[in-house]
């Protein structure tokens, strides 16, 4: 069989490009650099390109989903800096992101884990242990009494939802001077943060117990199940609502996420409930669907669960525009605890939004 070799320049391939560190002064002209390189390189270098023309499309809302511990993990201020400088304008996030931030913001300190010290003993000293990282049960008491105040402060006959609180939690952070914190950036910038999964999470337990103190019936209850009997007024579908709303208005969506889990599901999900609406009700209302979509999460596709599924797969459900239609994704499989910094530092450098820092200050 004889073989007809091509040329790949004739075939209008895209040439790649030794990475040289030499001539990359600051992140982000690595990070287009990096882009002509390979591998998990390659895309976080696209992931640059993609994220920078979603936050310099004017017309576009981008929504930021956040799973994992990452404010623990001391990726908070990252947060507050892509609030401040408009990167975002929604946040979808798990609950612990939004308590151990709180934490922070009100005192509280994180410590690095010594790995000597069994994790019972560590519960015994009041050290609750994040992979490497530990929260203590006294930040945790200080925060319950910071939510207290505010809950004390909203009005108890209405029913309310996560981003309501959220965003008297920021209101009063800011009046504390408890900056720069999360929801304090996001309540100055007027952020949304939604909380879909609220009762898992510290402060949406927080909340409950808030409830049942004000109730005043904790000594005359004999037991938890008659304890438990006073829900609070707490409806997640006026988030849901909230969000569509927001969704449906914008000329263009975008997404940025790190992780994935429940804060991605319940973001993407605002194409297929409205396409749901639609079959269901018999209407025709425009479906909002992603053009920008960037993540970065380490969880591999195979195992099937939606944190690793690709965006390719959720065209196939109405949550994204495909490339043909103009949709622009990239993927990142990396820590974001590695890949996060510097990407967001490169896009602020490539915007103007900082001063550029050279990397190679000695380098020739």
């Amino acid at each position: 069989m004889h073989r007809e070799l091509h040329d790949g320049n004739k075939d209008g391939l895209v040439p790649l490009e030794s990475l040289d560190l030499r001539h990359c002064g600051t992140f982000s002209e690595m990070l287009q650099a990096m882009s002509h390189t390979a591998f998990g390189g390659r895309e976080l270098g696209e992931a640059f390109h993609v994220l920078k023309a979603m936050v310099s499309d004017p017309d576009c809302t981008v929504v930021m989903t956040l799973s994992g511990a990452m404010t623990v993990g001391k990726m908070g201020r990252i947060v507050c800096d892509m609030i401040e400088f408009g990167m975002v304008n929604v946040i979808v996030s798990t609950g612990a992101i939004m308590a151990h931030g709180l934490s922070e913001a009100t005192g509280g300190v994180h410590y690095k884990h010594d790995p000597n010290i069994p994790d019972n003993q560590l519960y015994e000293w009041g050290y609750n242990r994040v992979y490497d990282t530990l929260e203590m049960e006294a930040n945790l008491c200080d925060t319950e009494r910071f939510v207290s105040e505010t809950l004390s402060s909203m009005s108890d006959s209405e029913p309310t939802c996560s981003s309501a609180i959220n965003r008297e939690l920021g209101r009063r952070l800011v009046q504390a001077g408890q900056m720069p914190s999360i929801l304090g950036c996001a309540h100055q910038k007027n952020v949304p943060v939604f909380i879909p999964a609220f009762t898992d999470s510290e402060v949406g337990l927080d909340v409950a117990t808030h409830v049942l103190k004000q109730a005043g019936i904790a000594s005359s209850c004999p037991d938890l199940g008659s304890l438990l009997s006073i829900p609070p007024l707490y409806n997640p579908y006026l988030d849901l609502y909230d969000y569509a709303k927001r969704a449906h208005s914008a000329k263009r969506l975008g997404i940025f996420t790190i992780g994935g889990g429940v804060p991605r599901n319940w973001a993407q999900q605002v194409g297929p409930f409205v396409d749901i609406i639609n079959m269901r009700l018999g209407t025709s209302y425009d479906v909002p669907r992603f053009t920008y979509a960037v993540r970065i999460c380490p969880e591999p596709v195979n195992w099937g669960g939606l944190s690793g599924c690709t965006y390719s797969e959720g065209v196939s459900w109405g949550k994204f525009l495909s490339p043909e239609e103009g949709g622009r994704f990239a993927e990142v499989r990396s820590d974001a605890t590695i890949a996060w910094p510097i990407l967001i530092r490169g896009v602020m450098e490539s915007l103007g939004f900082v001063d550029s820092s050279p990397l190679n200050a000695h380098g020739g």
